[in-house]
């Protein structure tokens, strides 16, 4: 097995504190990648990996074919619609992503430009398939914000409901994802990892560079284990 066969939970072939790496998504219904985000890593061992998007990053992201912003298309044709690729960069503040192996979700970490802490997000996907430049994985439409007072909350119910209507996920996949939604809450109602480790006190390296978007950031590893 060689750097770019290593998956989400295997051990060997860590990655240090301030290596630039990159966080992609598959297309759904596809091999293909149409989400790919540079970032720096925090922390990367058998139990986490973190992960440091600053912001300003330069990212792809799939946009309507007509240049409108996905989020922006009315539902009904939200899925159906031809797409293109776009690079942008990431706005606002930056995001702090943690993943633990195995888990079908990540849990991101937002905060306001002056750092006041504003909420996790649990991103319901497909568990991380690691390669040498960085972790492939695939967004399951639904998701979970996370308050400090450990209140919570689903999100996207309707693309999750409507995704399913495009034929992008059949039914037993999606009674998949919402289980791992509902062990994420049983995560969150015992207030286990991430949400009581105090990241949300974290700040990053001021040294760190912004990671660049590489020109071959699509680029498909030798073999990928999942």
């Amino acid at each position: 097995m060689t750097d770019d066969d290593r998956t989400d939970d295997e051990g060997g072939g860590r990655w240090a504190p301030g290596e630039p790496i990159l966080w992609r998504y598959r297309a759904n219904g596809s091999n293909g990648f149409h989400i790919c985000r540079p970032v720096t890593v925090v922390q990367d061992t058998d139990e986490l990996l973190a992960v440091w998007m600053a912001p300003g990053t330069e990212c792809v992201k799939p946009v309507i074919a007509d240049g409108t912003p996905v989020h922006r298309e009315p539902l009904a044709t939200r899925y159906t619609k031809p797409r293109t690729l776009h690079r942008d960069r990431w706005f606002g503040a930056g995001v702090l992503k943690l993943a633990r192996p195995g888990e079908p979700w990540s849990v991101w970490l937002f905060w306001e430009p002056d750092w006041t802490f504003r909420n996790w997000y649990v991103n319901l996907e497909a568990p991380r398939v690691r390669w040498s430049g960085g972790v492939d994985s695939e967004d399951h439409f639904l998701d979970l914000s996370v308050y400090q007072d450990g209140s919570w909350r689903w999100h996207d119910e309707d693309e999750f409901a409507q995704a399913q209507a495009a034929g992008l996920m059949g039914a037993a996949r999606a009674a998949a994802v919402r289980a791992a939604g509902r062990r994420a809450i049983e995560v969150i109602e015992n207030w286990g990892h991430p949400f009581s480790d105090g990241w949300q006190h974290w700040r990053p390296d001021p040294a760190w560079p912004v990671p660049a978007l590489p020109a071959d950031w699509d680029r498909t590893p030798a073999r990928v284990s999942s």
